[in-house]
């Protein structure tokens, strides 16, 4: 599997959360920071994503400490970070989000249509979109990302096919329709990243450009594929190409840290998992990440988290929306 795949599954991306904004001018909508509504939408996740789409018309984007910015159909704009926002339309609106709408529907319907503005204006359709995921112990794709991206005209391609596709599955109750919208979500976000990957500048230095670098790309394929191994930066090294001194500077520039460092960062998000998808104990859950001694992983999860590995799945475990 590759680093990307990788780590949007280890992080537990997922969402199924629509809304379908009907807008007639004068009209704002305001999002909430996603910590405010994270676990109302999303029980059991710790960050909050959200994207738009704009289906018909035109708005403006507002966000604080960026510049306002017109989009346009087929425009996404993609926020990794969870900001408030606003759409509106026309610049410098503003209203108080309703906090009510962020939360799933009783009835489990979705997408959520909303109708925003006067009657007889110029009117825009959006789709806005919304996913969970794990912020901590290691979530290195949302350390890369900027507050805010966007990509432009869109709508012909494979995005804009989620799209339509996934209004069209909200409109017929079918069996298994939840499920439907979920992948469709996880797949809009995936895709979106790529896109954004592919339009990095060359000189771009973060973990997402890392991926595409053919040294640093090497090496994180064979940590991600072998997390377990008892790796050291010698054996990285051969697997990348690169004498150690290189490769520990290469991978420095890009990850912000040492490949030593990285890969315990990691196997403390794949441990993170182990405690709370299974009963395994704590030494088998060592052992599947690479450590040999329960002591010695307990105190790294417990610096990486801030609780020992008993003590976290405890708590993990009796969240709303996990398993227990």
């Amino acid at each position: 599997m590759d680093p990307l795949s990788d780590v949007l599954r280890a992080v537990r991306l997922t969402g199924a959360f629509f809304f379908d904004v009907q807008a007639s001018e004068p009209w704002v909508a305001e999002t909430p920071h996603g910590k405010s509504v994270v676990a109302a939408m999303f029980p059991g996740s710790e960050h909050l994503i959200s994207y738009h789409l704009i289906l018909e018309g035109s708005c403006w984007f507002r966000m604080k400490g960026e510049p306002d910015a017109q989009l346009s159909a087929g425009d996404i704009v993609v926020l990794p970070h969870g900001d408030t926002h606003a759409l509106s339309s026309t610049p410098g609106l503003r209203r108080s989000p309703e906090m009510r709408l962020y939360r799933m529907p009783k009835d489990g319907r979705l997408p959520v249509t909303i109708a925003v503005g006067g009657k007889d204006g110029p009117g825009a359709r959006l789709v806005c979109g919304f996913l969970g995921c794990d912020e901590r112990p290691y979530n290195p794709l949302l350390s890369a990302l900027p507050r805010v991206f966007h990509l432009n005209h869109h709508m012909s391609g494979a995005l804009g096919d989620y799209f339509r596709f996934a209004l069209a599955e909200s409109q017929d109750a079918r069996l298994g329709g939840a499920g439907v919208l979920s992948r469709i979500s996880e797949l809009m976000f995936v895709d979106a990243v790529r896109r954004y990957l592919e339009s990095l500048p060359t000189d771009q230095t973060n973990w997402l450009a890392g991926l595409r670098d053919p040294f640093v790309g090497r090496a994180l394929t064979a940590l991600h594929g072998d997390p377990a191994r008892d790796w050291n930066l010698q054996a990285l090294a051969r697997q990348a190409g690169l004498s150690r001194s290189a490769l520990a500077e290469r991978f420095a520039h890009f990850a912000g840290q040492p490949p030593m460092q990285y890969l315990a960062n990691w196997r403390m998000q794949l441990a993170a998992n182990y405690l709370r998808a299974s009963n395994d104990s704590i030494i088998a859950v060592a052992n599947r990440v690479g450590y040999q001694s329960e002591a010695a992983f307990s105190r790294a999860f417990k610096k990486a988290v801030g609780a020992p590995p008993s003590a976290w799945r405890a708590q993990a475990t009796m969240r709303p929306g996990l398993p227990a």
